[in-house]
């Protein structure tokens, strides 16, 4: 760790150190986000221009499927997270304690270990009171043995299931696609009744998806990671 860097950036560079990012853009992401880690008294505060979120992609291994929520402000099928409650300093608790809350599943851990998946910094535009400003987001993947529990956290944030073997299949951009190849869930995928469809951005996660074809687990600190070997 950096001299002077604060212990509560301390997560997010372990996190990073082995992280590999996949073109330029995701490079200079990354070091920005380093920059930020080096440079803020808490890389989560929301009162900076440049805070830290977390978020992550839910998965049913068993049958490949895919669950997204419907975001009315992005207006799009998107992975499930948010912002670090005070306190909180693990990105992968957020996206756990996020996805809990958004889709009511206990049972989610990381899949097929806490690894970081993809890191993205997103521009938000102002909104009321709000100014603009960015989330660096930090991607992961999130697994259920338990598809059939997933209730939405309000109604008008549905939730739905994507395969890739359903009858709407279409080749899927590289971010959701990467973890449901040719389901194009976050691309092409219809918005609720009522809802306009939702556009390409930069808010979809792009996952490196692990193949198998069933469970295993092994103990981490976020609890037990699931695997899906062949």
């Amino acid at each position: 760790m950096l001299a002077g860097m604060p212990a509560v950036a301390r997560p997010i560079v372990d996190l990073l150190s082995g992280y590999r990012p996949q073109g330029p853009t995701e490079a200079a992401d990354v070091a920005r986000v380093r920059e930020l880690l080096a440079t803020a008294e808490d890389p989560w505060l929301r009162s900076t221009p440049l805070h830290l979120t977390a978020s992550a992609l839910v998965v049913h291994p068993d049958s490949g499927r895919v669950l997204l929520r419907w975001h009315q402000r992005q207006r799009a099928w998107l992975q499930v997270g948010g912002h670090g409650d005070p306190g909180e300093t693990d990105p992968v608790d957020v996206a756990l304690r996020e996805g809990r809350e958004e889709t009511g599943l206990t049972d989610l851990a990381p899949w097929p270990d806490a690894a970081l998946l993809h890191l993205v910094i997103v521009p938000v535009n102002a909104r009321g009171d709000e100014p603009a400003h960015e989330h660096a987001d930090l991607r992961f993947v999130l697994a259920t043995a338990e598809p059939g529990a997933a209730r939405p956290e309000t109604p008008d944030a549905p939730l739905r299931w994507f395969t890739p073997a359903g009858p709407a299949r279409r080749p899927a951009r590289t971010t959701c696609g990467r973890a449901c190849p040719g389901c194009g869930a976050c691309s092409t995928a219809p918005a609720p009744p009522g809802r306009a469809q939702n556009r390409t951005s930069r808010h979809g996660t792009r996952v490196r998806w692990r193949r198998s074809t069933r469970w295993a687990r092994r103990s981490s600190s976020h609890g037990p990671a699931v695997s899906w070997r062949s």
